[in-house]
């Protein structure tokens, strides 16, 4: 485990050094699930100065919080409740109204359902991040996972996320199909093999899929490498082959209803130029796409 978390540290730190040094800066965000205030989609705090409203999928949650207060330390601009649900979630929350200055999802797709609404500048749509699909289990588990194959075998619930909702989800089910365990090769409205069927948990988001891993309610569970370093008690068994799903990308675009689209705008810039901002992505185990 300590020799995956050095190589994607090594990794993400080579995007680091190579990264603008320009210092700008970021702010607070709320408990997760908590509802977006209402009103406009940018807002102004009580001295004046900008407040954001981002909407991030569940897997940023504890990087996002850190790198908003590097922005906010260095710029004033504050943020308002920041969301972090699965990505679908939170598009279905601005087709209903919900004001949003920022959309981060975890995939090409779900993005692509906010663009095709009209809900995202497609001018302003840019690929942040990557990531890789692991299969987590309980730190200490003996569980051994040489192969997809081996997924049948498991001896227990495995946790994987609402494909409809959770990106990981879709993706985890596209690995599963690329070894017979689905049958959509695309990861969504099919079917599980008889072997794993009545052992599939469905989760509302990553995070939940990781945390039913560490209480020991689902033995192994489908989640990002960036999710080992946002919950203790669990670790990677096995990393999915890039070539078992699609890309795993997360793009971000400025809201089609912020009011403040330049400082939107600005803020996703930071996100992948500033050197500190940076630091902290890689610290979570994330990669510039």
């Amino acid at each position: 485990m300590k020799d995956l978390l050095v190589s994607r540290r090594s990794i993400a730190g080579f995007g680091v050094a190579a990264a603008a040094v320009a210092l700008t800066a970021c702010g607070n965000t709320a408990a997760e699930g908590s509802a977006p205030a209402a009103g406009s989609a940018s807002a102004e705090s009580s001295d004046g100065s900008v407040q954001l409203q981002v909407f991030a999928a569940n897997s940023l949650e504890k990087a996002m919080p850190e790198v908003e207060a590097l922005y906010t330390e260095q710029t004033g601009v504050t943020f308002a409740d920041t969301q972090y649900k699965g990505s679908g979630d939170l598009v279905e929350q601005m087709r209903g109204g919900a004001p949003v200055d920022i959309l981060i999802t975890a995939s090409a797709g779900t993005m692509d359902d906010a663009e095709e609404a009209g809900l995202v500048d497609a001018d302003t749509r840019e690929d942040m991040f990557v990531n890789d699909l692991v299969i987590v289990r309980a730190e200490g588990s003996d569980i051994e996972i040489s192969s997809l194959k081996d997924v049948a075998s498991v001896d227990g619930n495995i946790a994987i996320g609402e494909p409809g909702a959770v990106p990981a989800g879709k993706y985890a089910n596209q690995a599963l199909a690329s070894v017979g365990l689905y049958t959509e090769d695309e990861g969504e409205g099919g079917e599980y093999d008889a072997s794993i069927a009545d052992k599939v948990v469905q989760a509302d988001k990553v995070g939940t899929a990781a945390q039913y891993v560490s209480t020991g309610d689902c033995v192994i569970g489908f989640v990002y490498t960036s999710d080992v370093y946002r919950y203790d008690g669990i670790e990677v068994a096995y990393t999915c082959p890039a070539e078992s799903h699609k890309a795993i990308v997360y793009p971000g675009a400025v809201a089609t209803s912020s009011e403040n689209a330049d400082a939107a705008a600005d803020f996703l810039a930071f996100c992948m130029d500033n050197e500190d901002a940076l630091a902290i992505w890689a610290e979570y185990g994330f990669e510039l796409a």
